[in-house]
C-alpha cells in the first residue's frame, strides 16, 4: 500500500528523498528511452558526483504547472492534488491526484505548444515511450485507474489517458534492480550512444590534430625501444651485464595470487573492501 509523504515537491528534503527511491520520472532514464537523460548520466547524479541542472524546459514545466492543473480541473471537473506517493522503493511525485484516488495527473508543457512533437502526437491519440513509462511507473505506486496526462500550451490543453499494464511493471522492476547494482557497487553503468557528444569545434579539431601526431611519434619511439630492448637481451648472458650506458639484470618475481582459488574466500563479500571509484580519462586515436 503506498503511503503519502509530506514533502513538498521542489524542496531540499524531497531532493534528498529523490536520491534514495526509485522514481517515476527516471524509470524511462534506467530503461535506455529517455531522450533526456541515460543510466550513466543518472548514475552521476544519484552518486552525488553531479548535480540536476534546470533547464529551461523544466523552468517552463514549472512556472506553468498550478496553471496546467487548474485548466485540467476546469475542464473535466476533477479537483487535482499535488502529492508525493512511496510504495516500497518507488516513488512518485505526482502533478496531481483525485480525492478518491482513481486518476492521476502527469503535465507537460512542451516549449512549442500546439507545434511540438508531443502535441501532435497526443492529438492523435499516440503518445512517446518514455512518458508512457513515467505513467506505468506513477500507477505501479499509486494502484490508480488510470493517469491522464495533460499536455498544455499556455491557454488550453489536451488529454491522453493511460491504464495499467500490470505485465509491463516487472521490466520496471528488473531494470531498476540493474541499476541498483550499479549504485551499490559504485560501478558507472556502461555508455551508450548518447553519451557521446561529437566535436567539430576548432580547439577540439587542432587539439586532436597535435594528439594524434604526437601519439604517433610515441608510438614509434615506443617500437625502437621495444627492438632495442629485445636485441639487449638476447645479447646478455651474465645475470647483470653493463655498458655502453645500459644495465640488463636478470631476476625472479613471484608470480600473482589467484584469490578466486583460495577456499576461505569463497564466502567473502570482497566488495566492501574495495575503495570507492575514481574517474579516470582515456584518449584513444580512432581510425
Amino acid at each position: 500500500m503506498a503511503a503519502i509523504l509530506k514533502l513538498v515537491q521542489g524542496s531540499r528534503e524531497w531532493l534528498d528523498h529523490r536520491l534514495s527511491t526509485r522514481n517515476a520520472s527516471e524509470t524511462p532514464i534506467v530503461l535506455s528511452c529517455s531522450p533526456f537523460s541515460t543510466p550513466y548520466d543518472l548514475w552521476l547524479v544519484r552518486t552525488r558526483r553531479k548535480e540536476v541542472h534546470v533547464n529551461a524546459a523544466m523552468r517552463r514545466g514549472q512556472e506553468l504547472e498550478a496553471t496546467a492543473r487548474a485548466a485540467y480541473e476546469a475542464q473535466t471537473g476533477h479537483v487535482m492534488q499535488p502529492l508525493v506517493m512511496q510504495d516500497g522503493s518507488y516513488s512518485a511525485s505526482l502533478d496531481g491526484m483525485t480525492l478518491a484516488g482513481d486518476v492521476v495527473l502527469e503535465v507537460k508543457c512542451p516549449f512549442k505548444g500546439k507545434a511540438s512533437e508531443l502535441w501532435q502526437a497526443v492529438a492523435i491519440g499516440e503518445l512517446p515511450e518514455h512518458y508512457w513509462w513515467q505513467a506505468q511507473h506513477q500507477l505501479l505506486v499509486t494502484k490508480a485507474s488510470r493517469v491522464d496526462v495533460f499536455v498544455f500550451d499556455g491557454s488550453e490543453g489536451i488529454t491522453r489517458e493511460v491504464v495499467p499494464k500490470p505485465e509491463s511493471w516487472e521490466m520496471i522492476h528488473r531494470v531498476w534492480e540493474t541499476f541498483e547494482k550499479y549504485l551499490q557497487t559504485d560501478t558507472a553503468p556502461p555508455l551508450c550512444e548518447r553519451d557521446i557528444h561529437v566535436r567539430d569545434d576548432p580547439d577540439w579539431v587542432a587539439a586532436a590534430a597535435a594528439y594524434v601526431d604526437a601519439k604517433g611519434v610515441s608510438d614509434r619511439a615506443e617500437e625502437g625501444v621495444e627492438r632495442a630492448k629485445a636485441t639487449l637481451v638476447s645479447l646478455a648472458v651474465h645475470p647483470r651485464e653493463l655498458g655502453g650506458g645500459v644495465s640488463v639484470t636478470r631476476y625472479w618475481k613471484a608470480g600473482p595470487v589467484d584469490y578466486k582459488k583460495i577456499p576461505e574466500l569463497g564466502a567473502v563479500d570482497v566488495a566492501k573492501y574495495r575503495g570507492a571509484s575514481r574517474e579516470e580519462v582515456r584518449v584513444t586515436v580512432v581510425e
